[in-house]
């Protein structure tokens, strides 16, 4: 007889004493189907399978549970830009991280927005922690390319993070088209803007 692979339920996780986790997975996917906007406690317990009010005993609020979703975001975040291959040179390291910076965005749309959007409004410590390697990812790029100076390095790094930025905001307004085509243009656009500020890193400092 063939062996059954037993799979653990979100109301699994629950009963087994994970409801924080559980609740923090479930807001991830309501978030990433519907919008932060759409977004509610209710919902989440109705998923789960929960009382109304159990949500509160690990949560004061929604916005609690989005900032949660907010640190979850940061650490994929991380993974996704940390992940994309590029070559050994420091140039194509830090040309990864900018292409890795736009994929993310392009696949986690709404996670990318609730990350963001929790940070602008809320400026949490936690996010700040979350989102620090992607930070020290741009950075570490940018001072091997300018022989160690700091000052050099964090012109570089904050113009080669907001360039794939808003090369991230740009494909979600539609500006480089739909589907995956446009999602290799922005990534590719990003990746020959990142060049371009490599190329012409000096007069960031002059």
């Amino acid at each position: 007889m063939p062996r059954q692979v037993s799979r653990t339920t979100k109301r699994d996780r629950y009963h087994h004493g994970d409801l924080r986790a559980a609740l923090i997975e479930t807001a991830m996917e309501l978030v990433a189907e519907r919008g932060v906007q759409a977004f509610s406690m209710a919902e989440a317990s109705r998923q789960l399978g929960v009382a109304l009010s159990a949500p509160y005993r690990h949560f004061t609020d929604r916005d609690e549970l989005l900032l949660a979703v907010g640190v979850r975001a940061g650490t994929l975040l991380v993974e996704a830009v940390t992940a994309e291959r590029g070559g050994s040179a420091p140039q194509d390291r830090l040309v990864a991280v900018a292409r890795g910076y736009v994929r993310f965005a392009a696949k986690h749309r709404a996670l990318f927005e609730t990350l963001f959007g929790m940070w602008s409004t809320a400026g949490e410590p936690e996010l700040e922690q979350a989102s620090r390697p992607v930070k020290e990812a741009f950075q570490a790029g940018a001072m091997a390319l300018s022989a160690d100076d700091p000052v050099a390095a964090e012109a570089l790094g904050l113009a080669v993070a907001a360039t794939a930025h808003g090369h991230a905001e740009l494909l979600h307004l539609g500006m480089f088209g739909t589907g995956e085509q446009g999602v290799e243009l922005a990534v590719q656009r990003a990746a020959a803007a990142t060049l371009a500020l490599i190329e012409g890193r000096a007069s960031l400092t002059s």
